[in-house]
């Protein structure tokens, strides 16, 4: 199994599972053809890509959407109240035959892959985070939440790969150019987790399972990726995770093997 992160920022965000056979994509806040392009890149086939789950409806999450739709004839994963946000706030409609409703807490067969949104604290409309199995190997895309609820912690237990957002620092974000209003909602419940909230749930949520993490949604004006990497690293200390950055511009690729009833075991240097 393959975890690429395509995009990850504040500019746009798209992940991609593979299992060789066919790539669901996490996301579509970059344009289809950085999307072809980068998986392109990473050696992927992008004809490959099946479908899009989507987490809400802000533009660096659905960016893409509109041309997704008139270009290609991917199925999309979201919540009914994320279709009408997304027709509320954009004029853009899900149509039926494309169109496969998710809800937060139910598992949905797709494809042989068992695909399981669950309820994020953040300002959308019906935000969600993805839990995916797949062949005996379970990964999970968490980013744009603003605190860690029980229920969340929950669902980023027991995997393989974790992709875990680490938006910012606080003392950056305080003292740094935003407007006030900005940085409230960056810090509220329901704004996005810092790398000291971040480092607090994998703390919760790590296991003997897990093999990889990848740090995601990084802001560019309000963190640096060694911040990040030091929150985390302190925790994983000696555990042997491997732990990768996502970037903005460039995909970063981690690849999960096993043999015959061994765990999975992450494949390449940490990015």
């Amino acid at each position: 199994m393959d975890y690429a992160a395509l995009a990850s920022g504040s500019q746009g965000n798209c992940h991609a599972l593979s299992d060789g056979g066919r790539t669901l994509l996490v996301d579509a806040g970059v344009s289809l053809r950085q999307i072809r392009q980068r998986l392109e890149a990473l050696g992927w086939d992008p004809g490959a890509v099946r479908a899009v789950a989507l987490t809400h409806e802000h533009s660096d999450h659905v960016g893409a959407l509109g041309v997704l739709l008139r270009r290609t004839d991917w199925s999309i994963l979201a919540t009914a109240e994320l279709r009408a946000a997304l027709w509320a706030s954009q004029r853009l409609e899900l149509p039926r035959d494309r169109w496969i409703e998710v809800q937060a807490g139910r598992p949905l067969d797709w494809e042989g892959w068992r695909i399981l949104p669950f309820a994020l604290p953040h300002d959308a409309a019906d935000p969600v985070a993805y839990r995916v199995e797949a062949a005996g190997f379970q990964a999970a895309v968490v980013t744009d939440l603003g605190h860690a609820t029980a229920l969340v912690a929950d669902h980023c237990g027991d995997l393989d790969l974790l992709v875990l957002e680490a938006n910012h620092d606080v003392d950056m974000l305080r003292e740094g150019s935003y407007p006030p209003q900005l940085k409230a909602r960056i810090l509220s419940r329901v704004g996005h987790l810092s790398n000291a909230a971040m480092a607090e749930l994998l703390d919760r949520v790590r296991s003997p399972r897990l093999r990889a993490v990848v740090l995601a949604h990084l802001s560019e004006s309000n963190n640096l990726p060694e911040l990040a990497r030091f929150a985390a690293g302190e925790v994983l200390a000696g555990t042997g995770v491997e732990l990768h950055l996502a970037h903005q511009r460039e995909p970063r690729q981690v690849r999960l093997d096993r043999t015959a009833g061994e765990p999975f075991r992450a494949v390449g240097a940490p990015a």
